[in-house]
């Protein structure tokens, strides 16, 4: 009887330490599961805001908890505070994603610091009346120039003299593509013109309407964008626009790092592409008024290149 208790006792403490051992080895392999399946023990993301209100940083959470979910492993989304930092941030390996402009994409991809998965699906615009076209997309987009509905400025040439507010001379559509398309319709607007650079589109448009400036450098649609951002104006009437880019700039990259690994790659354009499908995605997107993303063709981002040599002229 003695022995058959001592057995039963071995038994269960052998089967307690069992359990416990299971336990720990659940909490504590989490690290090894992540580096077996591939999956870094955390993933760094950031993109650059449209405004600096705040709005976006109080997005930046739920976005991160999204990705952490669908990605199945710790993701931190911070905002890069320009054009810039973004390219910098990829350069030093900072960053593993970056939703980055399209400028900012080239610049880091020609540094072999970004290499694009998906590209950016965004909302088409009428160009006669400024408007959304209902259930039309895009990959592509026209830089605007502003100007305040009864302003007399009605060409390219009237520009001259006249002060215009612009983005980082690393953007599209707030600097690049209308200075280069200024310069070849003979006005060089850095020596013809007083430029200054603001924060983010708002405070442009806003500059215009108070008269601080005449004009100013956005992305097609941007009235429409920020429309609900002014309600002492109706962006629609008290601003018009001046000129649109006749050249065509791609959307915004969903770039990585060039050496991600392989499956990791895969994962997270498998994630992006799947964002619209569910309604936490599509509320994530409208960070950025991403309706969709799509395959991305290289050669369309290397436009960018000349008209970021013809502005830098």
């Amino acid at each position: 009887m003695r022995l058959k208790k001592a057995v039963m006792g071995m038994c269960v403490f052998g089967l307690g330490l069992a359990v416990l051992t299971g336990c720990g080895g659940s909490d504590s392999s989490k690290e090894e599961q992540a580096a077996e399946s591939g999956m870094p023990e955390e993933l760094n993301v950031q993109f650059v805001p449209t405004n600096n209100d705040g709005s976006m940083q109080a997005k930046a959470k739920p976005f991160a908890e999204y990705l952490t979910e669908k990605l199945g492993t710790t993701v931190n989304v911070t905002l890069a505070t320009d054009y810039s930092t973004i390219v910098e941030a990829m350069a030093s390996g900072q960053v593993d994603i970056g939703i980055m402009p399209p400028a900012a994409y080239v610049q880091a991809r020609d540094m072999g610091a970004a290499e694009a998965l998906l590209t950016s699906e965004l909302g088409a615009y009428d160009r006669e009346t400024g408007l959304p076209l209902e259930g039309e997309m895009t990959g592509t987009f026209k830089g605007e120039i502003l100007v305040r509905s009864d302003s007399d400025i009605q060409s390219l040439e009237d520009l001259k003299g006249k002060k215009i507010a612009t983005l980082s001379p690393n953007s599209a559509s707030g600097y690049i593509y209308p200075v280069a398309e200024m310069k070849d319709a003979g006005i060089d607007p850095v020596t013809d013109c007083t430029l200054t650079t603001v924060n983010d589109i708002p405070s442009e448009m806003t500059a215009v309407l108070n008269g601080q400036q005449d004009a100013c450098f956005v992305f097609e649609g941007a009235r429409n964008v920020f429309k609900s951002s002014f309600s002492d104006y109706d962006l629609m009437q008290d601003l018009r626009v001046l000129y649109l880019t006749e050249g065509d700039i791609p959307n915004d990259a969903i770039a990585v790092q060039p050496d991600m690994d392989p499956a990791l790659k895969e994962k997270v354009k498998e994630v992006f592409l799947n964002m619209a499908n569910d309604e936490d995605g599509a509320e994530a997107m409208t960070l950025w008024n991403h309706l969709g993303y799509t395959e991305v063709s290289e050669s369309a981002y290397d436009t960018i290149r000349d008209y970021t040599e013809k502005a830098a002229e």
